[in-house]
């Protein structure tokens, strides 16, 4: 279904628990999901229990479904879904001059 859609890039606001899985070892484990081609996970704040992360996933016809998978299996929440590229390429967001 989602090869249909063609997801390119998909930008996460996520919340992970402090315990294991590193980010080092979710990025790797992320990285295997069909259609994932890259994985950039940032820690934004860190909590007494959880990680704030920001999570870019960019590739051909990703898995979106696997990715929530993926990510429920480390206990980790999708707080939202920041950005969502779908098609044959991907569309850059033009920085506006502040002139």
């Amino acid at each position: 279904m989602n090869e249909a859609m063609g997801l390119r890039r998909i930008v996460l606001d996520v919340l992970k628990p402090l315990r294991d899985p590193s980010i080092v070892d979710l990025a790797e484990r992320m990285s295997t999901i069909r259609g994932v081609d890259a994985v950039n996970i940032t820690v934004n704040e860190i909590d007494v229990e959880t990680l704030s992360l920001s999570i870019i996933i960019e590739g051909s016809a990703i898995d979106f479904e696997e990715v929530k998978a993926v990510l429920e299996e480390t206990g980790a929440v999708i707080h939202s879904v920041d950005q969502v590229v779908a098609g044959n390429r991907i569309v850059e967001v033009p920085l506006l001059s502040r002139e």
